[in-house]
């Protein structure tokens, strides 16, 4: 069960009695009054009376196939459907699971002198960062007759995450030779790579897809159509600055923002007769990072001194997972209340947070870490 952020305001339902006890005080019940009906007289079944036991049993047997029940009934529900269940629901809205996608970067070329003809990089060249990961162009491409320097992009020859994170001039060992090649690195953070689609993206790509029954003109329309171009895409903020104009921030898995390639290859995706309104000029880009500082004193009870060392680490790791919740959200205020709250929440007494103060964060903006100092002040007494 994927319960998706948009459906959370659904109460849970069942579509068959799920509770045991209730199941068995029902049949006692049932039978108590039957025999009261047969015979006048009243009987109560005792816990040890072989009539309970074998209701019991009954009672287990059908409690199994009630559960069985239920859970066949929910995967016909949003709400609860998962797994092979889940794709087929979506296929009714003609939604498809995504599968594995590879990661992409920018390479840059560098000849040792410039030529007279064109330098040819045939299909599959391959380049590496070691450790047997390897990049590969996906169509011929060649260096302009006069040029020293040629971009052009190449994607990881394994699908999923595997290829993301090698930031710029790690992916520098060319593989499959090119003639003249003097130097040869990657000039952005390979991204876009992502496992296969799970149950919550599936879920969210479903419950949204009614607003594409549009062109992208309402503003769920197009959420919609960016999240369908890639699964790695994990927030979408559509504005409207001025009349005609939708600009659109996004970003990655982990709060990663994409780079040139990605925006302009979402960019091209929107562009589609299809997706956008004629009169829509769309802009693509990555939201503007508010940077913010972290600088505090933490406290830990004197009465939890013997698994102290517990509690630093857990706080070390709400203090990491706070930097990923302010990150991953488009817009997201900078909260300091949010950040003592996992501290204190990881075992620490109290907190003194100099930084960061409450900030307000726009619609285009996302909220990023910067410098973080984390003082551990010791033990206190209560």
């Amino acid at each position: 069960m994927a319960k998706i952020q948009e459906l959370q305001h659904l109460p849970e339902i069942n579509f068959v009695e799920t509770d045991v006890e209730t199941m068995l005080a029902d049949a006692i019940e049932s039978y108590e009054k039957a025999f009261y009906d047969q015979t006048g007289k009243k009987k109560t079944l005792a816990p040890g009376d072989p009539v309970r036991i074998w209701i019991y049993s009954q009672v287990l047997k059908q409690y199994q196939t009630n559960l069985l029940i239920d859970k066949v009934a929910k995967q016909n529900l949003l709400y609860y459907s998962t797994g092979e269940k889940l794709e087929h629901l979506a296929a009714l809205l003609s939604v498809d699971k995504d599968g594995p996608q590879k990661a992409i970067t920018t390479m840059e070329i560098t000849l040792s002198a410039a030529q007279d003809n064109a330098v040819p990089i045939k299909a599959g060249t391959r380049v590496t960062p070691g450790n047997n990961i390897f990049f590969e162009t996906t169509e011929y491409q060649e260096v302009p007759a006069g040029s020293t320097t040629y971009e052009f992009q190449v994607t990881c020859t394994e699908a999923g995450t595997i290829g993301n994170g090698f930031t710029a001039g790690q992916i520098d060992t060319l593989v499959d030779p090119i003639p003249y090649t003097e130097s040869i690195t990657n000039i952005d953070t390979s991204q876009n790579g992502a496992e296969e689609e799970s149950d919550e993206s599936l879920t969210r790509k479903t419950y949204l897809k009614p607003e594409s029954f549009s062109v992208a003109g309402p503003e769920g329309a197009y959420i919609f159509f960016v999240k369908e171009f890639s699964q790695s895409i994990i927030d979408v903020v559509p504005t409207s600055p001025s009349p005609g104009v939708v600009d659109i921030r996004f970003i990655l898995e982990n709060g990663e923002l994409p780079d040139q390639a990605i925006i302009d290859s979402l960019e091209e995706y929107l562009d589609f007769k299809k997706r956008r309104p004629l009169t829509d000029n769309v802009q693509v880009g990555a939201p503007v990072q508010v940077m913010y500082d972290i600088d505090l004193t933490y406290y830990i009870s004197s009465n939890d001194e013997d698994i102290a060392q517990n509690i630093q680490d857990a706080v070390d790791q709400a203090i990491s997972d706070y930097q990923k919740w302010q990150k991953t959200k488009i817009g997201r205020d900078i909260n300091p209340d949010e950040l003592k709250s996992r501290i204190k929440e990881a075992g620490a007494k109290r907190s003194v947070v100099a930084a960061p103060v409450f900030t307000q964060v726009q619609k285009t903006e996302v909220a990023a870490a910067a410098n973080i100092t984390i003082n551990y002040g010791g033990l206190e007494d209560e």
